[in-house]
């Protein structure tokens, strides 16, 4: 903890030695030194008279919250010849007013003419108010705030450069945010062709350059530049083809087409480039982003910080392999591609991934061994999810079968009709199955089902992106492959992409031009996290697997234990086990009710009472936090019910409406339960465990 001024904040420990910029934007949230450029096009109002005050006032809020945070923070900002474009306009017409009605008795405002203001007046005129502006928001936030006035001269002359770095560092070491502008009121003109000479020579002909130079010369980690446009783009935006460029590499500029300049100021994105790229050379990390637009304007600043994608992010590290963007066209033309083939075609490529996957199954558990090993050594994982990430002879054995009855039932996915209707003489319509686009499946420490994913995509003509778990990296590595090896057979290899960079998945959700669907394979929280990310992309969201059996009195004493270790203990780690056990009251204290316990003890499955039923005993198991848990693991409650009807209220109430059973041999009562609950699967006398795709024989 620091003080300043009986003030306390938190400093953060620096978190690296300056020399070279961040390589990921998942580092910027480690930036300690941040330099924050403000455009004139995001100070100043449209009319370009005035500020835009609730811009202004957001963007201070941000850097305030990060200041606190203990990073250091300095605005280089525009604004001044506005704001004093403003006072001057104010100060004319009134001076022109009060003249004219002295020399005609009228106040006719309407034909008064106002000259063209210099811009060095007004930069005069507006320098003092837009401090005075600045100093009362942060005040706000108890942050005190100074202003430095420089020139281009002031970098050039050694003696005023270092007097200008003192000065800096030590408002920063007392929690102070410097607040620079260019001296517009006395500014020379640019020294020529003195750009990008070396670190130490950049002409500040505008505050792009100025915050570049800052940057370098502070040593920053971090140089936000905000503007009117949402980055850089590969040409002009607006244009038709024109795609905002996520991640741009020095010389890449020769791919980039330039506009004009923004409506205000003096430099245009030709000019934040050249700034960027000095700045990156010279060791600090760069983001072009929209600080003007409504709806990201209030947080650009913290989202860049945190590492979002926002903006176009300037580094000198390529990856090895093709961008997330890249790979979602790569999916689209090869699913396109994909989705022309002949159905016998497309039902070759998955025969061909099922003998691979018995062929190549060595290499495939070495492969999950090293992801086991290394999960355990971390620790990282609990036991359903170790589970989740095991694969084993049986279960590729099983996916090949399965695989295949794919490959079976595919022939009519698309292209199918399905409805034809002859609207008049030589008119007919039809209603024809076709492929979705682009599917983005989310999957969590199951790599199992990336073949299974992948062969429903190809079945359908689908281009798919795959984000696995880092936890099954290897496992999935050497599944993709094996698909791509079996799309190869028919040249489409590039239908189906797995995503290995080191992208979010919140970011992966904001790709609405590439993705036409994301399907979240996972924990509910997952699911609840993709559908809250999700921008303008639908999500197949799927519940939680709370499956109860419901034993009733009529139930058969043969069938009940059979049952419910099937339900329970074949594979508690999957969304179809059972979780909740409802009993009848009746059958307490019986035979059949302590055969079910021994069996669960046998099994050494863990038990948690529900309030009914722990008030029935005199020494309970652990009573149960909640009715409405996923265990995923050898362990369930126990809850006792009066009746069939009872039964049904409690899974109606607590349920996830995935699958729910009951265990009878009355069939007025059988029927009553199949009729009245509300889930995707109702069985009697079956276990939870059948309810799966390829049980119900689709694959």
């Amino acid at each position: 903890i620091r003080c300043w001024s009986n003030i306390p904040f938190i400093t953060m420990p620096l978190s690296r030695a300056h020399g070279k910029s961040f390589a990921h934007r998942s580092e910027l949230k480690h930036a300690k030194r941040i330099v924050v450029k403000l455009g004139s096009a995001v100070v100043t109002r449209g009319d370009e008279c005035g500020l835009a005050l609730g811009r202004l006032a957001s963007i201070v809020e941000q850097v305030s919250m990060l200041q606190n945070q203990g990073r250091e923070m300095m605005i280089v900002t525009s604004g001044a010849v506005a704001f004093g474009k403003q006072r001057l306009r104010h100060e004319i017409l009134l001076s022109q007013s009060v003249r004219q009605a002295l020399h005609s008795g009228q106040s006719q405002l309407k034909d008064m003419a106002i000259p063209v203001l210099e811009a060095r007046a007004c930069a005069a005129a507006g320098q003092s108010g837009l401090m005075a502006l600045y100093e009362a928001m942060f005040t706000q936030y108890s942050i005190c705030a100074a202003q430095i006035l420089v020139t281009n001269l002031d970098f050039h002359d050694e003696q005023k450069r270092r007097n200008l770095n003192g000065t800096l560092h030590e408002l920063l070491r007392m929690n102070i945010v410097p607040i620079i502008n260019t001296n517009d009121a006395v500014v020379p003109p640019p020294e020529p062709n003195s750009d990008l000479q070396g670190v130490n020579v950049i002409s500040v002909k505008d505050n792009d350059s100025l915050a570049a130079r800052l940057a370098v010369e502070m040593k920053t980690d971090l140089l936000i530049v905000l503007s009117d446009v949402e980055g850089l783009f590969d040409s002009p935006p607006g244009s038709d083809d024109a795609k905002l460029i996520d991640i741009f590499y020095p010389g890449d500029q020769q791919s980039v087409t330039f506009g004009t300049k923004s409506r205000v100021g003096m430099g245009g994105m030709e000019a934040k480039v050249k700034a960027a790229l000095w700045a990156l050379q010279g060791g600090t990390s760069v983001v072009i982003a929209n600080g003007t637009h409504p709806k990201i304007s209030g947080h650009v600043i913290t989202d860049i910080v945190d590492g979002k994608k926002v903006g176009t992010f300037f580094s000198e590290v390529k990856p090895a392999g093709p961008t997330v963007e890249q790979q979602g066209e790569m999916a689209r033309t090869g699913g396109r591609t994909l989705a022309a083939l002949q159905p016998e075609q497309r039902a070759e490529i998955i025969y061909r991934l099922a003998d691979l996957l018995t062929d190549q199954r060595e290499e495939i558990l070495l492969a999950n061994k090293k992801d086991l090993e290394e999960a355990e050594n971390k620790g990282r994982l609990a036991l359903p999810l170790l589970k989740r990430l095991t694969l084993s002879t049986s279960k590729l054995n099983s996916l090949a079968i399965g695989l295949r009855q794919i490959a079976a039932s595919s022939q009519d996915s698309v292209g199918r009709v399905i409805r034809r209707t002859r609207i008049a003489k030589d008119l007919e319509l039809e209603q024809v199955t076709v492929p979705i686009g682009v599917l983005l499946v989310i999957f969590e420490s199951r790599p199992d089902c990336l073949p299974q994913v992948s062969a429903l995509a190809i079945a359908s003509g689908n281009g798919l992106l795959l984000k696995g778990g880092k936890e099954a990296a290897y496992s999935n590595q050497i599944l993709h492959h094996l698909t791509q090896e079996a799309l190869s057979i028919h040249g489409v290899k590039d239908a189906v992409q797995l995503v290995n960079t080191r992208e979010e998945v919140e970011d992966l959700c904001r790709l609405d031009k590439l993705i036409d669907l994301i399907i979240p394979r996972g924990s509910s929280q997952l699911v609840k996290d993709i559908q809250k990310a999700a921008k303008g992309i639908p999500v197949m969201g799927h519940s939680e697997g709370i499956c109860h059996v419901y034993v009733d009195v009529d139930a058969s004493v043969e069938k009940v234990t059979r049952i419910i270790r099937d339900s329970k203990c074949e594979y508690p780690a999957a969304c179809n086990a059972l979780e909740t056990l409802l009993i009848h009251r009746d059958l307490l204290r019986t035979p059949l009710f302590d055969q079910i316990i021994d069996m669960l003890r046998i099994e050494q499955v863990k038990i948690h009472a529900g309030p009914k039923f722990a008030s029935y005993l005199t020494f309970s198991p652990s009573e149960v936090k909640s009715l409405r848990i996923e265990y995923g693991d050898l362990e369930c409650c126990i809850e006792v019910v009066d009746s069939v009807q009872e039964a049904v209220e409690h899974i109606h109430k607590y349920g996830s409406s995935h699958t729910d059973v009951i265990i009878t041999e009355n069939e007025k009562t059988a029927e009553f339960f199949l009729q009245h609950v509300d889930s995707a699967c109702v069985f009697w006398n079956a276990s939870t465990r059948f309810s799966d795709g390829y049980r119900f024989g689709l694959g």
